[in-house]
């Protein structure tokens, strides 16, 4: 192992060492859902039920978002490596050619994903050029038998 310097890209490669899931949070404002694809979620606690995603300052997205009232996050599935990409995009639809369905409260789910959760913002903290957003988890359901979309090393991958 050698020593490496701490420029973006270097980082950026250390970071991707480590495996991650991927979800999607989503809403619909004014009758369009509005998402992204996340790949820094993480349970934070039971009491109150919290989650936790990062997001990059420069997101359009978040934008809207965070003035949703309610944020649907999907844990999307092994087979789901097309809507990550779609949800992933800077321009265009999103959506387009995403299966999706919205609760009365406006969250959006992508169909067939491993779990939901139906998340109000809980609160927001600056770290960086990020910030942490921590969500409430209001309802969720969960498919213990579906495989979790993986992502590592900039790749899906599946779970052994």
């Amino acid at each position: 192992m050698t020593e490496a310097l701490l420029d973006q890209g270097t980082l950026q490669t250390a970071f991707g060492c480590f495996p991650s899931g991927v979800t999607a949070l989503c809403a619909e404002l004014e009758g369009t859902p509005v998402g992204m694809a996340v790949s820094s979620f993480t349970s934070v606690s039971l009491d109150p039920p919290l989650i936790s995603v990062s997001i990059q300052d420069t997101s359009r997205t978040w934008v809207d978002l965070r003035r949703a009232s309610h944020i649907g996050v999907s844990v999307l599935a092994d087979d789901h490596g097309d809507y990550c990409r779609k949800l992933s995009l800077k321009e265009g639809d999103r959506f387009e050619g995403v299966p999706w369905a919205a609760s009365t409260t406006g969250a959006v789910y992508i169909e067939g994903a491993a779990a939901t959760f139906e998340c109000t913002l809980h609160e927001e903290i600056r770290a960086g050029d990020h910030s942490i957003a921590l969500l409430e988890v209001q309802a969720l359901t969960a498919s213990p038998d579906s495989t979790p979309l993986v992502f590592h090393s900039s790749k899906f991958k599946q779970l052994a």
